[in-house]
């Protein structure tokens, strides 16, 4: 089931860490970064893909456990055919090319969305790149692909709907989440949009509800580890409230610092 932001014993006591234990990323730019340079705009969303290397690398290193990547929306089936035919292209030869070094790292692979409109070829690439690197336990690298916030919603409730016909409805935040397409893991604490955009787009609606949202004029293919270094600095000097005062953040930081000094060996009275 999906973790909130709050813990499981109480919906008033928030789980804040330094670094943030996931990140959710729209890589946005590409065709942008191309026309700067008088390209194609497909030669952007091949420069993408090293950013995205760096980008992992920077996660791994920092500790973060969870990226979660926009990759294809449900809307982007409106761009011209032929460049969505190469990114589909270019998610093959990636998986191909990157699955077994993934897996190397200790990386766990996973992709949601609606993968029905996928070639069959492409699917079953997803599908062994998830089922090689499902028992690894070190960054979940998850890419959402024909995926749509709004969808990810209805799909939640109509599971639930057909689990439990009997409740008409009669469902919790909880359970909800519990169907969502990242049900494996925490909410993400930071989301990163490159380019210059400053709008959600249908990604992670229900997710990002308490993320901390970090807008940047960097087109995706120049987001190196600096830039994502200044994404996490931005995240850290934020007060994460979750509805209470500052003060009342205050006091309970003062509280599990006591509480923690109290448990070191030499500290007792």
């Amino acid at each position: 089931m999906a973790r909130s932001p709050f813990t499981s014993s109480t919906r008033d006591v928030p789980v804040v860490s330094a670094v943030p234990r996931h990140i959710a990323i729209i890589m946005d730019g590409n065709g942008r970064w191309a026309r700067k340079r008088f390209l194609p705009r497909v030669a952007g969303h091949g420069r993408g893909v090293e950013a995205l290397r760096s980008t992992i690398r920077g996660c791994i290193e920092r500790g973060v456990s969870y990226l979660t990547l926009f990759a294809f929306s449900s809307e982007n089936w409106r761009r011209p055919a032929d460049e969505v035919s190469f990114l589909m292209q270019l998610f093959m030869r990636s998986l191909q090319k990157e699955v077994v070094r993934l897996h190397e790292n200790g990386i766990r692979f996973r992709v949601i969305g609606d993968l029905s409109r996928f070639d069959p070829a492409l699917v079953e690439l997803i599908r062994k790149a998830e089922a090689l690197t499902a028992g690894n336990e070190g960054l979940t690298l998850t890419v959402a692909a024909n995926y749509g916030g709004r969808w990810d919603i209805m799909q939640a409730i109509n599971r639930l709907l057909a689990k439990y016909p009997e409740r008409r409805g009669d469902f919790t935040e909880d359970e909800l989440s519990g169907e969502l397409a990242l049900n494996y893991g925490p909410e993400p604490d930071l989301f990163i949009r490159t380019g210059g955009e400053q709008r959600i787009s249908n990604f992670l609606l229900w997710q990002l509800a308490y993320s901390e949202l970090y807008f940047t004029d960097t087109l995706w293919p120049d987001f190196d580890d600096d830039a994502l270094g200044h994404a996490i600095q931005s995240y850290q000097s934020r007060e994460r409230r979750f509805g209470r005062t500052s003060e009342q953040l205050r006091e309970t930081e003062k509280r599990v610092s006591t509480s923690t000094a109290e448990g070191v060996p030499g500290n007792h009275a």
